[in-house]
């Protein structure tokens, strides 16, 4: 008898003839649940977009995917199925943090793929929020027929471990890397030489606000190993001011590492300071530039 250890999927119930085609399964590595009622799947899988997933836990401004490969028993009209899909997150006090009521309503001509492939795209930022747990159901209807499929998982939120934070009177909601090239967020802390790198904070309160602005300085400096500064930016703010509602919003200080001979890895260290106030955020990571 063989294993395969990463395909833990226990076959709870299935119920199969010429009339009936319901099943329910769930993973037991991630914990998602899927149930189909006239339509069945042979694979429902989470993804990074490119690779499978093994896990329920997301760095914040992560996406992941649920894929629902070879997806059957749609009603065709012309050779075309017509699948509905609705995505509902929602909090551990049942509260809805997203909603969308069907993320196929633009195709309604049908679809003409075999095998045929659906997918839900989920981010993990805002409304969702790092240090907590949700709850992602997603419904699948045949707009054509009485076929169901549904899935749920249980997924939780967490805040990048490699940034450190110290503060002084400063609050913010998030603070993560951001990839401008990979449009995605950075949570191995792995970066490329030329490559446009944010650290985005979100949130950022405790400033002291005149006429709706605040007065702060902002300083990002870059050492290798070895100790060589290659980075060293004592304040981008200068003189301006920033409006207090565009700060708690967003802050978003780029940086890029250009040339090879860099010593990993590489310690950013960014400061945002108050300059009417002792107040101040510092953040400090390590970053492997290839």
């Amino acid at each position: 008898m063989k294993y395969k250890l990463l395909s833990f999927a226990l076959l709870l119930s299935c119920l199969s003839s010429c009339q009936t085609n319901k099943s329910v399964k769930k993973d037991l590595v991630t914990g998602l649940i899927s149930q189909g009622d006239g339509i069945s799947c042979d694979e429902v899988q989470l993804s990074d977009g490119n690779k499978i997933l093994q896990r329920n836990t997301f760095i914040y401004g992560e996406i992941f995917h649920l894929n629902y490969n070879n997806i059957s028993g749609f009603e065709k009209v012309d050779n075309n199925v017509f699948p509905g899909m609705e995505l509902l997150v929602t909090g551990q006090k049942g509260d809805t943090i997203m909603h969308n009521p069907d993320l196929y309503s633009s195709s309604s001509n049908g679809i003409d793929i075999t095998p045929l492939l659906l997918q839900a795209k989920i981010t993990t930022a805002n409304p969702i929020h790092s240090n907590n747990t949700y709850t992602l159901n997603v419904n699948i209807w045949d707009k054509k027929g009485t076929g169901t499929f549904k899935s749920e998982l249980d997924f939780s939120v967490a805040a990048n471990s490699h940034i450190e934070v110290e503060k002084n009177n400063v609050s913010f909601d998030e603070i993560y890397l951001f990839s401008k090239e990979k449009n995605s967020v950075i949570t191995e802390n792995e970066a490329s030489f030329n490559e446009n790198i944010y650290m985005i904070f979100e949130g950022l309160e405790g400033f002291k606000i005149e006429d709706g602005k605040v007065n702060i300085g902002l300083s990002i400096k870059g050492t290798d190993s070895e100790g060589k500064i290659i980075l060293n930016e004592t304040d981008l703010v200068g003189d301006s001011s920033i409006e207090a509602a565009e700060l708690k919003n967003r802050l978003s200080p780029n940086f890029i590492f250009s040339g090879s001979n860099i010593k990993n890895p590489v310690s950013c260290e960014i400061i945002i300071w108050d300059k009417k106030s002792d107040n101040r955020i510092r953040t400090l990571t390590e970053l492997s530039i290839k």
